[in-house]
């Protein structure tokens, strides 16, 4: 009974729990929130100062009491309470018009599928002492491809390449499961510090995370697809001390973050290696499908393509597909119960 009421009551939400940003669908309302996975901490007091978009604004910019910080490290729980704070403003910021103690929501949270089983429940118990009545973990492979409507429960190759700000995942998908996946820790984030010690380097400069982040967006680029490109920086200069303003070209970016590109698609080709000749060929029509904020460098799809001979195809809308996934999910609960995966983390028995 109780149950019935809850779902009558409670707006139902599928999250995207990145390192870089987290987004979060809400059932029949579609994407409400999409902001930076940052918390604001004042370290003397313990006080959660400002979550989201307001505590991105921080990062950087504080006094020596008060960091910013993200709570998810290459995609898994670094810091568990914080992480659970973070939640319970998400779960409070949909439910906000209605009483907070009646906010007891079916929560579907995406996570890489390469982490251990503590990782995992850290994440299950973070959403269930934030508030959620139920919860169930999908791996976000197989999310990604659900919200790219890809036919995942048919007996056919499905090769999904998630690129987010953590982790990457290679996962071959068919009849709803995983058959060969890999899981790196080489991703948006590891893009930035690359080219924050490039520019350390060749320049002399210290710049920081989100300057880094603004290259990679504007010039960034895998493959030489477009003209040179160029962007002012600035920081400190390492050798005078003083700040200093450079150009930096779309080569510089590429250059400096060649050897990760280079991991990545090795890492493609090895999953390719791996798996089954039947799939193989389905996927050799089909194509390799790219998502994640990731797979929006420039020349990525071509790099690959080259490296690999086979089509490649950025999923529309990259950045939101696993949450897409998820909320189709949530649309279709008869669905996610008939999905086989393995989604929920159970309890063990008392």
């Amino acid at each position: 009974m109780f149950k019935k009421f809850f779902n009558k009551i409670s707006e139902d939400i599928a999250i995207d729990l990145g390192t870089c940003n987290s987004l979060v669908y809400v059932k029949g309302r579609g994407i409400i929130i999409n902001e930076p996975s940052v918390v604001a901490l004042n370290e003397k007091t313990g006080q959660i100062l400002a979550i989201g978009n307001e505590a991105q604004k921080m990062v950087g910019r504080t006094p020596a009491h008060i960091k910013a910080i993200k709570p998810l490290v290459r995609g898994v729980v670094s810091d568990f309470e914080v992480t659970e704070q973070m939640l319970k403003y998400f779960i409070d910021k949909v439910h906000k018009k209605n009483w907070f103690f009646l906010s007891f929501p079916r929560i579907i949270i995406g996570i890489p599928c390469g982490i251990t089983e503590v990782e995992r429940k850290a994440v299950f118990d973070a959403a269930k002492n934030a508030g959620a009545r139920e919860v169930f973990l999908i791996e976000e492979p197989i999310a990604g491809a659900i919200g790219a409507r890809l036919p995942i429960q048919e007996a056919k190759g499905n090769f999904i390449v998630d690129i987010g700000g953590g982790t990457s995942e290679i996962a071959v998908i068919s009849l709803g499961g995983i058959v060969v996946s890999k899981s790196l820790k080489i991703a948006g984030d590891k893009l930035n510090e690359d080219i924050i010690e490039y520019v350390e380097q060749k320049y002399k400069l210290l710049i920081g995370e989100r300057t880094a982040e603004r290259i990679k967006i504007e010039i960034g680029m895998a493959f030489p697809i477009d003209k040179r490109k160029e962007a002012p920086i600035r920081g400190r200069n390492l050798v005078t001390g003083l700040p200093e303003e450079i150009t930096i070209s779309s080569d510089d970016v590429q250059e400096a973050i060649e050897k990760s590109i280079n991991q990545l698609i090795e890492s493609i080709k090895s999953v390719i290696e791996e798996t089954p000749p039947e799939l193989l060929s389905d996927i050799m029509e089909d194509g390799i499908y790219l998502c994640g904020g990731g797979s929006l460098i420039r020349g990525l799809d071509v790099l690959i393509n080259k490296e690999t001979k086979m089509p490649v195809k950025i999923i529309e809308d990259a950045l939101t597909a696993v949450v897409r996934g998820g909320g189709i999910l949530l649309e279709d609960i008869d669905m996610l119960k008939r999905a086989l995966i393995q989604v929920e983390y159970q309890e063990p028995p008392k």
